[in-house]
């Protein structure tokens, strides 16, 4: 992969290089857990509000779910992994990375659309093959709702998240000598 140019200085495109996409399995991020998470809806201009970590909301949440988490099993991820490369193939989508973890999906995607779209388009796409593929029922929630996204308007931020999703998860992707 190489990267040229001065490095992206401010243009007048519309849609970044690329975006960081990260979708979580059902049940394996809640409300009120320690890592915090965002509410649905922004209460400034200037971003979203983080919900602080909370016993009683965490518990709600997960009294609230009406199936068990998810944690894809080394087949599921593979199907997962072939869905959305299959899906970017399809859609002409340029994949830099992509790593199907045990409770969520990390890619690095070029394309000129919203970043909410094409990350409901890859999760709907992995859904259908797991179910074509009988991996998981057809009732089973497979992810949980919303989605992270990140702009990445210049060549170093694309380098930097292509570096993250691929080599700095809790294991490697490949085999050291």
């Amino acid at each position: 992969m190489v990267f040229q140019g001065e490095d992206n200085e401010w243009d007048d495109n519309v849609y970044p290089i690329a975006y960081l996409i990260t979708f979580r399995t059902y049940g394996t991020w809640l409300h009120g857990d320690q890592r915090t998470s965002t509410k649905r809806k922004r209460t400034s201009r200037t971003g979203t509000k983080l919900i602080l970590p909370n016993v009683p909301l965490e518990d709600a949440m997960r009294e609230e779910m009406d199936q068990p988490v998810l944690v894809p099993s080394e087949t599921q991820r593979k199907a997962i992994t072939e869905a959305a490369e299959d899906l970017c193939k399809a859609r002409d989508y340029r994949l830099y990375a992509l790593n199907v973890r045990s409770n969520h999906v990390h890619c690095v995607i070029g394309v000129s659309a919203k970043p909410e779209r094409v990350a409901d388009s890859l999760k709907a796409f992995a859904t259908k093959r797991l179910r074509e593929l009988r991996l998981v029922d057809n009732d089973r929630k497979v992810w949980s709702r919303g989605r992270s996204r990140r702009y990445l308007w210049k060549d170093r931020h694309v380098a930097a998240a292509i570096d993250y999703v691929l080599y700095c998860q809790s294991d490697i992707p490949f085999e050291l000598e």
